[in-house]
């Protein structure tokens, strides 16, 4: 890599508000706040609003949608599609 023109490249917490969890990565990412990890060293924190501890799609708990519902009213709208 050329010198110079590339993020510097560090460890990171990043940490979500949602769940209330933090994990320690490398990341290009900066930020003025800083929290003190589990290993005594000061690291740069980054908040994020969702991670894969509380995104439904990781947790399992996704929401059903009313898919039924959803037909009917589309059929309502623009009629029942007549079959070949």
């Amino acid at each position: 890599m050329k010198p110079g023109i590339h993020p510097a490249y560090g460890p990171v917490v990043f940490r979500d508000r949602a769940a209330n969890y933090a994990f320690l990565t490398r990341s290009t990412m900066t930020s003025d706040k800083t929290i003190d990890w589990e290993d005594g060293n000061t690291y740069p924190v980054v908040d994020v609003e969702i991670s894969n501890v509380s995104h439904p799609f990781y947790t399992g708990t996704a929401r059903v949608l009313d898919t039924a519902g959803r037909v009917e009213r589309f059929e309502r709208r623009f009629g029942r599609r007549e079959a070949k």
